[in-house]
C-alpha cells in the first residue's frame, strides 16, 4: 500500500468571537487557506482531486456543502469535487485520516484535508436551536433515550464527571489552563506559529479592516494565575470555568496530501508521513474521555509505546481532558501541546483537527523531533488518533 504524506500545512491565526475575523463569510475565509497550500507547494490547482472539509454548525454560511462553496471562491477549478464531514470536533482530524486513506488506496494522488468554523457567525448549536424553533424536533431519537434513560448529553457534564473521575481539582484545572497560556505565549514570541499561520486581511463585524491578521486574537497576554481563578464556575459545584475551557474562535486550517506519485507530480519534499490513523466510539454520555482508550489502541496497533512518541496535540477542550490523558497514559506532560493549546489559542471546532497538525508538524521540526500524535475528543463519545513521522 501506498504511504500518504503531508506536503504543506496552513492556518489562519484564530479569531476572538465578534473579533478580527467576525467579518469574514465562512467559505471565503476557508478559501483563503485553500489558495495559500496551493502557493505553499506551487502546486497546479487542477492536480487537487478533492477537497474534505470539516465543519461542525453546518447551517446558514456554512450549509449546502461549504466545503464545494470554498472550492468555488478560490483559486481551484470547477473541476475540483469536495465534501463536508461532520466529526464534531475531529471533523478535519477526519478530513485527514479520509485523505489519506484516498491517497494510501491509490485511487486519488494529490487532495486537500481542511477545516472551517465561523463562531462568530454561525454560533455553537444553531443548526439544533434553529431546528427546533422551526418545528423541526431534536437528534435524540426514541431508541436513544431508551438506550439511555433520563440522561442529558452534555459536554459540560462531560467534562465535570472526568474532573470528577480523576480526581482533578479546580487549582490543578487552573493551574493547566495557566500553563497553556504560558506555552502560547512563549511559542507566540519565539515566532513559532509564523510557519502555520496564513496571513489575511482583518475584518470587523462592522466591515472596517484594521490591517493583517497574523497571532492568535485569544491569547491573553496579560493573564495571570490569580486571575484565572477568579472566573466563576460553568456549573454550581462544579470545577471547570471559562478560563480553564477552549475558546469561542473563528478561523480555518488545511493541509495537502499526497502518495509517491503526488510527491514526484508536485516535486515537493514531505514534512511528514502519516504513520497510523485510527477513530474509536466511547461512552457518549462522559463524552470527552475516548482520547484515552483510543490512544492505547492506536499505540498497540502502531506497535508502539507512549515513550516512542516526542510530542502530542490532545486538544483542550476542557483541562480535565488533557490532563486525564496525562493520568491515564503515563505520558511525559513536557512532551504535550508544548505551544499550548484550545484553551490559549481558540478551538474553532471543525478546523481545530488540522490546525493541530500542522503545529505539530511544525513543533517538531522546530525541536527536531522525530513522532507525533495527535488525539481529539468528540462529540457523541469519539477520538481520532494520528500518529506522524515529521521527515
Amino acid at each position: 500500500m501506498a504511504e500518504a504524506y503531508i506536503v504543506a500545512a496552513a492556518r489562519t491565526a484564530g479569531g476572538k468571537r465578534g473579533g478580527r475575523l467576525a467579518g469574514w463569510h465562512p467559505v471565503d475565509l476557508a478559501a483563503q487557506v485553500l489558495n495559500a497550500l496551493l502557493d505553499r507547494t506551487d502546486c497546479d490547482p487542477a492536480l487537487v482531486e478533492d477537497v474534505i472539509m470539516g465543519c461542525v454548525q453546518q447551517a446558514g454560511e456554512q450549509a449546502s456543502n461549504v466545503a464545494r462553496n470554498a472550492v468555488l471562491a478560490s483559486r481551484l477549478p470547477e473541476s475540483v469535487p469536495a465534501t463536508s464531514v461532520d466529526r464534531q470536533c475531529g471533523s478535519s482530524q477526519q478530513a485527514l485520516h479520509f485523505a489519506a486513506q484516498a491517497v494510501m488506496s491509490g485511487s486519488m494522488d494529490v487532495v486537500i484535508a481542511a477545516g472551517v468554523e465561523g463562531m462568530t457567525r454561525i454560533p455553537m448549536f444553531a443548526p439544533l436551536k434553529m431546528a427546533v424553533a422551526a418545528g423541526l424536533g431534536e437528534y435524540t431519537s426514541p431508541l436513544m433515550r431508551q438506550r439511555y434513560p433520563g440522561v442529558e448529553f452534555s459536554q459540560f457534564d462531560g467534562a465535570e464527571a472526568i474532573a470528577r473521575k480523576y480526581s482533578l481539582s479546580k487549582d490543578v484545572l487552573d493551574e493547566y489552563a495557566f500553563e497553556s497560556t504560558r506555552r502560547a505565549i512563549a511559542a507566540t514570541q519565539a515566532g513559532y506559529f509564523n510557519q502555520e499561520i496564513v496571513p489575511v486581511e482583518a475584518r470587523l463585524a462592522d466591515g472596517s479592516s484594521p490591517g493583517l491578521h497574523t497571532v492568535d486574537e485569544g491569547i491573553r497576554f496579560e493573564a495571570t494565575l490569580e486571575g484565572i481563578r477568579a472566573v466563576k464556575l460553568i456549573q454550581e459545584g462544579g470545577r471547570v470555568t471559562a478560563a480553564s475551557s477552549s475558546q469561542i474562535t473563528d478561523g480555518a486550517s488545511g493541509l495537502l496530501v499526497v502518495n509517491e506519485r503526488g510527491l514526484k507530480t508536485l516535486g515537493v519534499a514531505p514534512l511528514a508521513r502519516v504513520h497510523h490513523l485510527s477513530v474509536m466510539g466511547h461512552d457518549p454520555v462522559i463524552m470527552l474521555e475516548a482520547p484515552v482508550p483510543a490512544t492505547a489502541a492506536a499505540l498497540k496497533k502502531a506497535g508502539m509505546r507512549i515513550d516512542d512518541i516526542d510530542l502530542f496535540e490532545v486538544n483542550e477542550a476542557f483541562a480535565p481532558v488533557p490532563l486525564a490523558w496525562l493520568q491515564a497514559t503515563g505520558a511525559d506532560p513536557a512532551r504535550l501541546n508544548v505551544n499550548g493549546g484550545a484553551i490559549a489559542l481558540g478551538h474553532p471546532l471543525g478546523a481545530s483537527g488540522a490546525k493541530l497538525m500542522g503545529t505539530l508538524i511544525y513543533a517538531l521540526k522546530q525541536r527536531n523531533k522525530r513522532y507525533g500524535l495527535q488525539t481529539m475528543c468528540e462529540g457523541g463519545g469519539m477520538a481520532n488518533v494520528t500518529i506522524i513521522e515529521r521527515l
